[in-house]
């Protein structure tokens, strides 16, 4: 046959060529579109969720080709944020391409979102609000598959809303999470998380959805006359209840419930055992429930009866006793077992299984009069209505000494019959005894530590009471009528997940209503199957190893609830037409305020919230508040709000205020809203916003004042006056311009404002700080020049001389950088400061500058000559100063020789000014009495007064430690004025561990000794003219009334002066006012909280200051170039408190070690009350209070030993001769026990020769008399003294190291100090009673305590669960 033309076969090549093609087109196709896509502009689409469905409202972004239309934007952001598509609405936000803000978008348009008024390459901000006044519905995960049963379901923790992230340790990756549904569609609320109260919300939704305990909890009723309702359990239970049955909420809180428990915000964050909680929340109810119905409830429901039996296996006889429980705890694996039980019903059996008392354990029976081999174990009595099983997952590891959990599989039935359990025990013995036991065994030891609870028995059952009254027919028949009604059915399944270093709980619950598994884990209630119960199995590695199980993470059952089944007992809920009268109140109480807040939410979403400033109109101050509109509220009501907020009813009338558009950060007026005051506020404000960029100012005026309208895209200038002649710069006027404006027509719009004429106008700008530009191009825009949204201008209109010459020579750039720099500062005065009279004298240091700046400062009555004849005077008077202190300290001189010295010296002093007024010479006679604070011995005597304060402090509370360069140029001193001391710096510039291979080496530079990063810098410099007078710098001082706080008859000056200024000029221009030379006076600055810092770099300026700052002035020396001040503590070995303060001294770079105990010797003479000689003490490294190296006499500081500022050094008193008199030499202190004695000798030094054991051990025995091989040796542990309990010195501390040399491990005794304890090997250890080692260990315990010096490590500790029955922690302390 042949085939027709239409059926002919195609050549396989042609076949695969058209396929070919038709793949190229298709790919081509795509490319196309691909490239299209690309070319096509986007939009950027910001959608803010404004809505309450979820606990914490998501900001989403979207970035969609122009072309996407509506419907399609609708589709992509439900699936974005989780709603179902058509459940809510779009609505504009901010931005200029608002069209309407009250009108949704047209979710089913085709129309494109550019037609649509989307701009690309412009954030379009969207709010997702609420459709029709309904919430969006929650999307189902389960919606998008076809098949629901090929969904896994929500098992293990679902993440918090708005939680930062969520560990991987409590998310097992075979479970995925089920459908989150909203309470419409489950019917049920969550509970919200606090922070860590999983345990709380598994358990309380798992009382709730138990219907005997809801139904009884609602028939108890409150009585508020009784109880305060905030501290009452069951009425904060009984609300909470009402609102998960009746709130609307997908979530409600717990605080209220927490607060009864008196508990504050602390304990949220306090994750605690949910079966703890369990306990100790029903002892709680219990107590609350005293002489009420609702009494005996938690017994009825939740407890059970058991019998803790020995049996003889002799005689037969048994012993018991009956326990009560409220749960059972289970064991998942057997002590030191490695296979866990396969289920519930094999870890019941193993509880109840009894075990066998023989060998060492056997139990003495009382009938037999011997110890006999026994059976001891638990039998079951009776079981609850609702059983409570508590699986042991927590355990302790003993080998790695850390909490696990077992993460075992553990299965667990839907129905359990417990019938099986009761009363198993059915020996036949000719004699069984109904008594309790008086035996060893009598306490139940083998499982008091199972039982969970130890509860008051029930009626007439009580521990040590026989039960002889009911006979053996009755007991059979009770337990027969037990064995026929024991089916238990599972209802809640509390789970955790995680480790046992933390975790997570929630619940899955049984509704008895519909007999559906739910999962409510916090917030979050979904549908849930059997299956996802049975995931609850667990079912990890079976290992016990520390990594597998300290840190392993899984998800499992841990507390299990089975109600009996029994028709009879078994409740429902009751309806609402069922609830008792005060529940039905409570229920429309909480109504009415879930609805009254639903309200409340609703304006506050439709609230307008901005920044509403205010200058007060007869105060001048800038005033701030938050203004709360509501959007439809229209511009003149909100004013009349704003009128109010701001307290403006007793200072300007209404209709002289109103609202304007304000930019603070540039104190910029945007706009002005003329002929809008019936606009609403919504549509002013663009809408409403978290967060404006713009706020509001209240603007008022004056009756007779007119407001001058504000438009967009004006500049404001602020324009000040200057007046050459008096040196003023006036308060700003306000003046409002164009960029595209000239400078010639800006200086006619400020003619006009000011009137002043604008021909000799001269207007300067300052841009920025120390920007002042002058503008003198009359055809530049003001854009050109640099202006901005608001700006600040200088114009001066005279015309003198001044306008001819170089601007940057003139006067008015002169008083204008002035004007810039000037900044004002609050001066405390030490109380020595002299009189007022120089307070009144402005103390300059002129040079070539044209006179005063500052009339009101400067001038002084008199003629012109006086004024100058009293500045020579204080110039003279302060250089007199400085020589005679230079003198007194070159002599040397000390006590009352020297004080009536300087005074004489000084009374001899010859003024000038014999024809000045009387007023001068009373200011020089004043001068003359305050003088003798200069002398440098008096300073020191009085420091040595504020060092006896605090003369057990590491600081001195009157020289504060000087910072050199690479630290901060200030000293941090506490509130006191002691400075703190810096951790970690003792030892860093010291001498170190190695020092005996540094004692050839040369001269090192170190950042301490660099010239440039000494300590301190010199006032003067090397031509010793003073680097004050370099540079003339502003400086004005006055009298200044401070605050009553600021202390009782202090003196204060308000300074103002230029910023530049060094920190060497600003103290001389101080001198005057202190009355002693700059150096012997300190300047510190006060930060908040009264913390002072020391400025000490004198060639710094005082840029760093601003406005109103305080400086306090303290009299003390102040620091040279290459000087340290150190402070010096006194070793005192054998002394509970061995670093004791002594004084601050101050040591030069180049100075020896004897030169500064040269120095030292007249301070300890008159400070310390030391009378010395240079022989009996050493200087020593103190590394915190730990003695170093011995410092030499011929040692170099700076050279052989490293200074630093902020050093400290120990001075040692010595009993003889110094030994230490090479490098080379080792001292070390050496401390004798004795164990037969219990007791510590005191410390005696050993200087060696070298690093040799065999040395040290020679000379320990020359000290001590013990031979030479029975000396045994340890180096003490910590800080000096290396105190140690003498309970613990014979076996801890490591004796006798198997070393030949002292620098080797595990000694490393390199440096002086170290501290070593030795004892003679053959002297035995005092046998102490319990009595003596419990009175020694309280001695020690407190010795140790008072010295500081054990301290031990305690890790963090669980805070105990409790609840206080009053709602107040602090006065029921026995509830635990």
């Amino acid at each position: 046959m042949v085939p027709s033309e239409e059926n002919q076969l195609v050549p396989k090549e042609d076949m695969f060529w058209n396929c070919r093609q038709s793949i190229f087109a298709e790919m081509k196709k795509k490319f196309s579109q691909v490239e299209r896509a690309a070319e096509e502009p986007r939009v950027l689409c910001i959608i803010q969720d404004t809505t309450n469905s979820k606990t914490v409202n998501e900001r989403v972004t979207i970035n969609l080709p122009a072309s996407t239309p509506l419907k399609k934007l609708f589709e992509d952001v439900a699936l974005k944020v989780g709603y179902v598509n058509g459940t809510f609405d779009l609505m504009w936000g901010n931005g200029d391409n608002v069209i309407d803000t009250q009108t949704p978008l047209d979710q089913n348009s085709d129309k494109t979102i550019l037609d649509a008024g989307f701009e690309p390459g412009k954030k379009n901000f969207l709010h997702l609000t609420d459709k029709d006044g309904e919430q969006p519905h929650l999307m189902l995960e389960s919606s998008s598959a076809t098949d629901d049963s090929a969904q896994d379901r929500f098992i293990g923790p679902l993440p918090r809303e708005g939680s930062v992230g969520c560990s991987s340790d409590y998310v097992s990756q075979s479970y995925s999470y089920s459908s989150v549904l909203s309470k419409s569609e489950t019917g049920y609320v969550g509970l919200v998380n606090q922070a860590m109260t999983c345990y709380l919300n598994s358990l309380l939704q798992t009382l709730f959805m138990t219907p005997e305990f809801r139904n009884a909890l609602y028939k108890w009723e409150f009585e508020e006359s009784e109880e305060d309702p905030v501290t009452s359990i069951p009425y904060q239970l009984q609300r909470l209840f009402v609102l998960l049955q009746t709130s609307k909420k997908r979530a409600i809180e717990t605080t209220d419930v927490t607060r009864s428990f008196g508990w504050d915000s602390s304990e949220a964050w306090q994750q605690h055992d949910v079966q703890e909680l369990c306990r100790v929340m029903f002892d709680a109810l219990e107590q609350k429930w005293k002489q009420t119905e609702q009494a005996d409830l938690i017994n009825q429901l939740y407890q059970g009866k058991l019998k803790d039996y020995v049996r003889c296996l002799e005689c037969g006889y048994e012993g018991w006793r009956i326990d009560t429980y409220l749960d059972i705890p289970l064991v998942i694996r057997p002590y030191g077992s490695s296979q866990a039980f396969a289920s519930v019903e094999e870890a019941l059996h193993a509880f109840i299984q009894p075990e066998i008392l023989d060998g060492p354990n056997q139990y003495f029976c009382e009938r037999c009069k011997k110890k006999c081999d026994a059976r001891k174990g638990l039998r079951f009595l009776h079981f609850p209505y609702l059983l409570t099983l508590q699986l042991k997952r927590f355990d302790f590891d003993y080998t790695t000494m850390h909490r696990i959990k077992l993460n075992d599989r553990m299965t667990f039935p839907e129905e359990l019959d417990m019938s099986v359990f009761i009363d198993v025990e059915d020996e036949k013995s000719p004699q069984t005894e109904s008594c309790t036991d008086s035996g060893a065994e009598n306490e139940g030891s083998c499982h008091s530590d199972q039982m969970s609870n130890d509860f008051s028995n029930d009626d007439g059952v009580d521990e040590g009471i026989c039960l002889e009254s009911n006979s053996a027919a009755e007991r059979i028949s009770k337990a027969g009528s037990e064995k026929s009604s024991l089916l238990y059915e599972l209802f809640s399944v509390m789970v955790h997940s995680g480790s046992a270093a933390g975790g997570h709980y929630y619940a899955c619950i049984k509704s008895f209503s519909d007999d559906q598994w739910y999962s409510f884990n916090d917030q979050h209630v979904s549908k849930i199957t059997q299956e996802d119960i049975k995931k609850t199995y667990g079912g990890s590695s079976g290992s016990r190893g520390y990594y597998s199980s300290a840190f392993a993470s899984s998800t499992n059952a841990y507390m299990l609830i089975y109600r009996l089944k029994d028709p009879t007992r078994n409740a429902k809920f009751l309806e609402a037409n069922e609830y008792p009268e005060h529940i039905k109140q409570l229920v429309q109480k909480e109504r009415e305020l879930e609805e009254q807040e639903k309200r409340q939410r609703e304006i506050e979403r439709n609230t307008c919230k901005i920044k509403l400033f205010c200058m007060h109109p007869t105060k001048q101050i800038m005033m701030e508040n938050k203004l709360e509109v509501h959007k439809d509220r229209t511009l003149k009501e909100a004013v009349e709000i704003a009128y109010k907020l701001m307290d403006l009813e007793e200072a300007v009338p209404l209709d002289c205020c109103r609202l304007v558009k304000y930019d603070e950060f540039h104190d910029y007026l945007e706009r002005s809203y003329e002929g809008e005051e019936d606009t609403p506020m919504g549509l002013l404000l663009g809408g409403v916003k978290s967060t404006y960029m713009f706020d509001l100012l209240l603007e008022t005026r004056r009756p007779d004042q007119i407001f001058q309208c504000y438009k967009p895209g004006e500049v404001m200038v602020k324009v000040h006056v200057v007046d050459l002649k008096t040196e003023s710069v006036a308060p700003p006027i306000s003046v409002r311009a164009y960029l595209n404006q000239t400078v010639s027509e800006f200086k006619q719009l400020i003619s006009k404002a000011t009137n002043l004429p604008a021909e000799t106008m001269r207007v300067v700008l300052e841009r920025c700080y120390n920007d002042l530009r002058l503008l003198n191009v009359s055809s530049k825009t003001l854009k050109a020049e640099g202006f901005f949204r608001s700006n600040k201008v200088f114009i001066e209109s005279s015309e003198s001389s001044d306008r001819h010459v170089a601007y940057t020579e003139s006067h008015l750039w002169k008083l204008l950088d002035r004007h810039a720099n000037t900044i004002r500062l609050y001066v405390s005065l030490p109380e020595q400061s002299p009189g007022p009279q120089f307070r009144r004298t402005v103390y300059q240091k002129s040079s070539g500058d044209s006179g005063n700046l500052d009339e009101a400062c400067e001038r002084v009555k008199g003629p012109v000559g006086n004024r100058k004849s009293v500045e020579a005077i204080l110039e003279e008077s302060t250089e007199k100063l400085k020589s005679l202190s230079l003198r007194q300290q070159q002599e040397g001189n000390n006590g009352d020789s020297s004080k009536s010295t300087e005074a004489s010296d000084f009374e001899n002093i010859e003024s000038p000014l014999n024809e000045i007024d009387s007023s001068a010479s009373a200011e020089n006679r004043e001068l003359e009495n305050q003088i003798q604070i200069s002398d440098p011995e008096n300073l020191q005597s009085e420091e040595r007064s504020d060092s006896d304060v605090n003369n057990d402090r590491s600081t001195s509370s009157v020289d504060s430690d000087i910072l050199s360069s690479s630290h901060s140029s200030d000293t941090l001193c506490n509130v006191d004025n002691a400075p703190l001391p810096l951790a970690n710096g003792l030892d860093s510039h010291s001498i170190t561990s190695s020092r005996r291979s540094k004692a050839n080496q040369g001269k090192k530079e170190t950042w301490d000794t660099a010239e440039e990063d000494s300590g301190t810098d010199s006032e003067y410099d090397e031509s010793g003219k003073s680097r004050g007078e370099a540079q003339y710098m502003y400086f004005k001082a006055e009298p200044y009334a401070a605050d009553e706080g600021s202390g009782e008859g202090q003196k204060w000056l308000m300074v103002h002066v230029d910023k530049r200024i060094t920190l060497s000029a600003f103290k001389q221009h101080l001198e005057p006012f202190v009355g002693v030379p700059s150096p012997h006076f300190k300047v510190f600055r006060v930060y908040a909280s009264n913390q002072e810092f020391e400025s000490v770099r004198l060639n710094e300026t005082l840029s760093s200051f601003s406005d109103d700052n305080k400086i306090t002035i303290r009299l003390g020396r102040a620091l040279k170039k290459g000087e340290y001040r150190v402070k010096v503590y006194q070793l005192l070995v054998n002394e509970p408190e061995p670093c004791k303060f002594l004084l601050d001294a101050v040591f030069a770079k180049g100075m020896t070690v004897r030169q500064s105990k040269e120095e030292l010797l007249p301070q300890l003479r008159e400070q310390c009350g030391l009378d010395l000689t240079i022989d009996r003490f050493r200087l020593r490294k103190k590394t915190w209070k730990n003695p170093g190296t011995v410092f030499l006499d011929y040692h170099i500081y700076e050279e052989d030993i490293n200074i630093s500022s902020n050093w400290e050094v120990f001075l040692e008193i010595l009993d003889g001769a110094e030994k230490m008199k090479s490098m080379s030499q080792l001292a070390v202190l050496s401390r004798r026990w004795r164990p037969s004695e219990m007791k510590l000798d005191s410390f005696q030094e050993v200087v060696l020769e070298s690093s040799s054991v065999e040395e040290l051990k020679e000379k320990l025995s020359e000290i001590s008399g013990i031979p030479l091989e029975n000396i045994e040796f340890a180096k003490g542990r910590g800080t000096f003294p290396c105190d140690i309990s003498i309970l613990e010195i014979h076996q801890d501390l490591d004796w006798n190291p198997k070393v030949s040399t002292l620098n080797v491990w595990p000694l490393y005794i390199c440096d002086d100090g170290a501290v070593i304890f030795y004892r003679d090997k053959t002297e035995e250890l005092m046998e102490l009673t319990d009595e003596q080692r419990n009175e020694l260990m309280k001695k020690e315990s407190s010795r140790l305590q008072k010295t500081g010096h054990r301290v031990t490590y305690s890790p963090r500790k669980e805070k105990a669960l409790k609840i206080y029955l009053d709602g107040a922690p602090n006065k029921d302390l026995t509830q635990d």
